[in-house]
């Protein structure tokens, strides 16, 4: 990709002004945003994604003609995909740089939803410009327009309020200047960031304004560090101290916060093992000897065991989502305490825990220092329980990726078997939904702080594609792999045409099972007998029983212009992912799986999580599965 230009110097005069559309305003002032931590400094907005319409054409659209040189514009095919694109590429750059993503008023804009509530559940910074309709309004309604009798300034863009950590509807060309600064202040805050909405009537767009010069200057918004509070840290130390059986449970605000290398530290000096959530996963790599996998409904055994008997979990940068806990039931053992480290004070105080507010990095290397002064570690005994539990769940983990034939149809895990086999610590896999989250939460062996990407804070279908557009975008030189299912590549395929324009050489690594397998399973455990879960034609009882769909994956993205590799046998997918991890274009390797009814297949859930089964039926798979359910909630517990 190009080298994004420097903003240009402005003069700083008060009384300067410059008449500049609202549009053309916005655009140089994003142009002039930068971020800094830790001495590293670079742009905050480093490009703007945008599809053209009759809400944002003529002025972010001609805005960004007119400053084509300050703003690299992207071209999208799917409003949605162009925010997970942004969040891809802000992901990568450890939230010290996004993109901005317009479009215009009506569809354009409700499609945001979905990728602004990835952003900020993900806690990922995004910038939304959607159109909006007339604020001025000399035709009541326009073209795409939502007439609420009860609110006339109610517009479809009001249904990003819930999912944007900040919103503003910028209906007079001077309203721009606290709300530009503001969203900024968003977007860099580690506690705060998300999707930031600035909605932009299409008339206020293209109106005119004499903006002081001073808004174009270069501002840096410094990404903060802040410590721990030294009674909370006095607190951590003496329940860490006391602990015989602690657990570390690493979330993403451990990537956030690039604290990889002080968790190692910690965990190198204390034995203190560490399992890894979906987001926080690669905290530790794979072999370090504290690393334990990961935990809750799609961890390991290690972990997981190791979590119903810990008398101490020091949650690092986790919200304690469902599947972590695995719905409340996890985290058994007798008196079990929780410590969180976490810059947020909301998820802090979670589970009653003993709160450290302080960034991932710098409260870690407070607590590294404080234990080394007491010479603290855990019992010899307690390491090698772990590690020799460890050590049994690998040969469950080779067992999986195992291909004694290579020249039958593949499993999924014997798939991630052979990309395990390929790739090095460069390579970057990106997965969102279905199956294979689950999978390779529990067996994927990462290698590297940012090798493993899965988004699991919203776990949406169709994400993988763009987003590795944006990483790839922000690690220009590095293999980027979107590993999906039939199911996800059906829900958004057409970023491919955006790849095949740009030449941004992902790898798209298609697994076709002919449905929603993961919802499937889940289906069939519930008493929900699969129903309306396989990708077949209706039978004469009209289920989805039938024969297969005859669709093409493969022709399919071919025909947006990608080139495809077609793989049937484990022998066939070897030699497909090699040369499609040589290739500078952008390459789709397709494989058709094989169940694990037939061959071995991933290790199954290692701990619960709750989906309400119904209280009343007539249908024995329901019964049965009701049954289980009551047998598994008696288990929960609300730690307080």
């Amino acid at each position: 990709m190009a080298k994004v230009p420097k903003a240009t110097k402005v003069s700083k005069t008060p009384d300067a002004t410059t008449r500049l559309t609202v549009a053309q305003a916005l655009v140089r002032f994003l142009a002039a945003q930068y971020t800094e931590r830790d001495g590293e400094r670079q742009r905050l907005i480093g490009a703007t994604w945008g599809i053209f319409g009759h809400g944002n054409v003529a002025g972010l659209g001609q805005a960004l003609v007119e400053y084509a040189d300050e703003m690299p514009y992207h071209q999208g095919r799917n409003e949605q995909s162009m925010v997970h694109a942004a969040v891809g590429y802000a992901r990568q750059s450890n939230r010290l740089s996004t993109h901005a993503v317009t479009t215009s008023i009506g569809p354009g804009a409700t499609n945001l939803v979905t990728g602004a509530a990835l952003a900020t559940i993900n806690h990922l910074p995004v910038l939304l410009l959607p159109g909006d309709t007339f604020a001025t309004r000399p035709a009541d309604p326009v073209l795409q327009q939502l007439e609420v009798p009860y609110a006339g300034d109610v517009s479809v863009n009001d249904c990003l309020r819930p999912v944007s950590r900040y919103f503003d509807r910028i209906t007079r060309p001077e309203a721009l200047i606290p709300a530009a600064l503001q969203a900024m202040r968003v977007l860099t805050d580690p506690v705060e960031t998300g999707a930031v909405t600035l909605a932009l009537p299409q008339d206020v767009q293209a109106e005119a304004y004499d903006w002081p010069e001073e808004f174009f200057a270069e501002r840096t918004w410094t990404v903060r560090r802040p410590a721990a509070d030294q009674g909370e840290l006095t607190a951590a130390v003496r329940a860490i101290r006391e602990a015989r059986r602690p657990l570390i449970v690493a979330g993403g605000g451990v990537h956030h916060s690039r604290a990889e290398e002080a968790l190692a530290e910690l965990a190198t000096a204390t034995r203190i093992p560490v399992a890894s959530t979906q987001a926080g996963k690669g905290s530790l790599r794979f072999d370090h000897p504290q690393d334990v996998g990961g935990i809750g409904h799609t961890g390991t055994a290690t972990a997981d065991e190791l979590a119903r008997t810990a008398d101490l979990v020091i949650g690092v940068g986790t919200r304690y989502t469902d599947f972590t806990t695995a719905s409340g039931t996890l985290f058994s053992a007798k008196g079990v305490r929780f410590l969180n480290l976490n810059i947020a004070p909301y998820d802090g105080h979670k589970l009653s825990g003993i709160p450290l507010i302080a960034d991932a990095r710098a409260g870690l290397e407070a607590l590294t220092e404080a234990l080394l002064l007491h010479k603290h570690r855990t019992e010899p005994a307690y390491a090698t329980e772990y590690s020799d539990d460890k050590e049994r769940w690998e040969y469950r983990v080779d067992a999986a990726f195992e291909a004694e034939d290579i020249d039958i149809r593949p499993t999924q895990p014997q798939v991630l078997g052979v990309l395990d086999e390929l790739v090095t610590e460069d390579d970057i896999l990106i997965n969102a939904a279905g199956s294979l989250p689950g999978d390779l939460h529990k067996l994927w062996r990462a290698r590297s702080r940012d090798q493993y990407h899965v988004e699991y804070g919203y776990s949406c279908m169709g994400y993988e594609i763009p987003a590795a557009i944006g990483v790839r975008m922000a690690a220009p030189d590095r293999p980027v792999w979107a590993l999906v299912g039939d199911g996800t590549y059906l829900m958004m395929p057409t970023e491919i045409v955006t790849a095949v324009q740009e030449n941004i050489a992902i790898k798209v690594l298609i697994l076709q099972n002919h449905g929603y397998a993961s919802i499937g399973g889940l289906s069939e455990s519930v008493g929900g007998e699969r129903y309306g879960t396989a990708y077949r034609f209706r039978s004469e009882d009209g289920t989805y029983t039938g024969a297969k769909l005859p669709v093409d994956l493969a022709a399919n993205a071919a025909s947006l212009g990608m080139r495809v590799l077609r793989a049937k046998t484990v022998r066939d997918l070897r030699a497909a992912l090699t040369e499609a991890r040589a290739a500078d274009t952008p390459t789709c390797v397709y494989v058709e799986t094989e169940t694990a009814d037939t061959v071995s297949g991933a290790p199954p859930a290692q701990a619960w999580w709750d989906v309400p089964v119904a209280e009343t039926a007539t249908r024995s798979s329901a019964v049965k599965a009701r049954e289980e359910y009551d047998r598994h909630v008696a288990a929960r517990r609300r730690h307080l």
